[in-house]
């Protein structure tokens, strides 16, 4: 396994010594909604009872960041290194294709944790938050957070140029994660809005990372935690067979 510590190392130094822009800016980022949402919807959102607003809001807004940051590391990362040519490096290393899955999701998974914690930290510092089952919040950050580094490794081997890979991002990931419930529960919506939600897999992340906290939830944590690892095992599968086979990176 030397040459998975070795590309991890490598991916983990990518975004750390630019952790102004991939660590900083996303708590950042994320405090603001939490300050802005806060005072905006603070009445006009009905969420669980006993539950204000704001306290609600952060999970959502925590593991939001989580999964787009988490996308966003290993997306960049392949797509930079198929535009500059430097992907052939690491393709004609002794490394197998497990390793290379490995190590991306890997720091994928590290980036999204880390940018995760650093926003409930931020968060606690205005609003005290409850933690009712602490073992549902890391089971549902730590298979959200692979969920969307598998994302992103597909979309950064599926994409040639970066507005690409915007388009997938602006088109597919941010909208679902925005649908998802971050800033409202499901149960406040429309028939037909609450069954659409519950075809969205990002749903199911937020909505068990969320249980973790209240132990309240739209549906059960068991249901949500079957269909992240449903979603993880498939997209996981498509992900290792873009990699044995090459597809648009050995070409």
């Amino acid at each position: 396994m030397t040459g998975f510590y070795t590309l991890f190392y490598k991916e983990l130094l990518r975004f750390w010594k630019v952790s102004l822009q991939t660590i900083l800016a996303p708590i950042l980022s994320s405090l603001l909604y939490l300050l802005i949402f806060s005072h905006v919807l603070a009445n006009r959102v009905q969420v669980y009872d006993g539950v204000t607003y704001a306290v609600f809001l952060i999970p959502g807004l925590v593991m939001m960041t989580v999964l787009q940051n988490s996308f966003a590391n290993s997306s960049s990362s392949l797509i930079q290194s198929k535009i500059t040519g430097n992907l052939v490096f690491v393709l004609l290393s002794p490394l197998s294709y497990l390793e290379i899955f490995l190590a991306y999701i890997s720091a994928s998974t590290l980036r999204g944790l880390m940018v995760g914690m650093g926003v409930y930290a931020a968060a606690l510092l205005f609003y005290p938050l409850p933690l009712q089952s602490p073992l549902w919040v890391i089971l549902f950050a730590l298979l959200g957070s692979a969920l969307l580094g598998v994302l992103g490794v597909i979309a950064g081997i599926m994409s040639d140029k970066f507005d690409q890979l915007a388009a997938f991002q602006n088109f597919i990931i941010l909208p679902l994660t925005f649908l998802s419930g971050v800033f409202y529960s499901i149960h406040s919506l429309p028939p037909v809005w609450q069954l659409l939600s519950h075809l969205n897999p990002f749903f199911y992340m937020i909505d068990g990372f969320r249980y973790g906290f209240f132990g309240i939830s739209d549906i059960s944590p068991y249901i949500s935690m079957s269909v992240v690892l449903c979603c993880l095992i498939v997209i996981s599968g498509w992900a290792l067979w873009m990699l044995k086979s090459g597809y648009k990176i050995r070409s």
